[in-house]
């Protein structure tokens, strides 16, 4: 029956993008194998993307982390939780071989999840993708106890497609995936600080605004970052950045006003609270109120 349905799958195509802009092949040779024993890929896969990115943990260490006896496997959150307690941001990609591909050639390997059997009897498995061969339409994984397996693009999204292609890569902060878009990219580096602390993710939101400068809430965490980090000047800088892309962002005004209100600058808090007070939202009492303080008024 695996067999016949794999059969009926066809090979997926590839965006005229990614046959334009990605070489031939690449293969990322310096990803370290890891075996993965019976129910343990998903600590497996982790030492291998964490250790390719400088993360210098055992699958051993993992294994408590991420391994649950009763499900006899691990399960996506922990997989990204502990990514994130070892100092390391996962990036959740789109679930296309486009995706996958570029992150490779961007020398990022890619966590991928499958299904080995049907779907009404899962077997769940994760790989580390590190390599690929376009002409040849195969990739290559650090699979179960082989590494560098070879497996055609039609097998692996077969297998991929039943985990809803399932895959993320993990990335040191202040790195960036290759494909994704500000928001999602946003929502990673946000999920990373709540386990790590502002100090830690400080580079990821300078990354991001770097690459996206009109993503105003990108501008606006890194300004909270930097504040909580003790960089009043660099917070007011990224606040004012924020309402210059978004103008009608009331919780960077607000922070704005505040910023002024402590260096002392009556008339731009002033500003800055008027111009919150006059959105509508959770934020509008706040800057009213803050208007009525007499620190803003004197």
């Amino acid at each position: 029956m695996m067999l016949v349905m794999t059969g009926c799958a066809s090979t997926p195509r590839l965006a005229e993008s990614t046959q334009r802009d990605l070489p031939r092949q690449t293969l990322l040779e310096d990803v370290p194998f890891h075996g993965q024993r019976d129910y343990q890929c998903g600590p497996a896969s982790l030492a291998m993307v964490l250790n390719a990115s400088g993360v210098p943990v055992t699958v051993d260490t993992l294994i408590p982390q991420v391994f649950l006896p009763g499900r006899e496997g691990s399960v996506q959150p922990e997989m990204l939780g502990t990514v994130r307690r070892q100092g390391r941001i996962p990036f959740r990609i789109a679930g296309n071989l486009d995706a996958v591909l570029t992150e490779i050639d961007a020398g990022h390997p890619v966590v991928v999840m499958q299904n080995l059997s049907l779907p009404a009897w899962p077997v769940w498995h994760y790989a580390v993708a590190i390599g690929f061969d376009r002409a040849e339409k195969t990739l290559t994984l650090h699979s179960g106890m082989e590494p560098a397996r070879l497996e055609s693009f039609k097998r692996f999204d077969a297998t991929w497609a039943r985990s809803e292609r399932w895959a993320f890569v993990a990335l040191p902060p202040g790195e960036l995936p290759a494909t994704g878009n500000g928001q999602s990219t946003l929502d990673a580096i946000a999920d990373f600080e709540r386990a790590q602390g502002a100090r830690a993710s400080l580079p990821a939101w300078e990354a991001l605004v770097k690459r996206h400068p009109g993503l105003a809430m990108g501008h606006f965490a890194l300004g909270n970052a930097r504040h909580a980090a003790g960089d009043a000047a660099g917070a007011l800088d990224a606040f004012t950045d924020a309402v210059q892309a978004a103008p009608d962002l009331a919780a960077a005004w607000l922070n704005l006003g505040l910023l002024h209100r402590e260096r002392g600058e009556t008339d731009e808090a002033r500003e800055a609270f008027e111009r919150a007070a006059a959105l509508p939202g959770p934020w509008q009492k706040q800057a009213k109120e803050a208007l009525a303080d007499p620190t803003t008024r004197t």
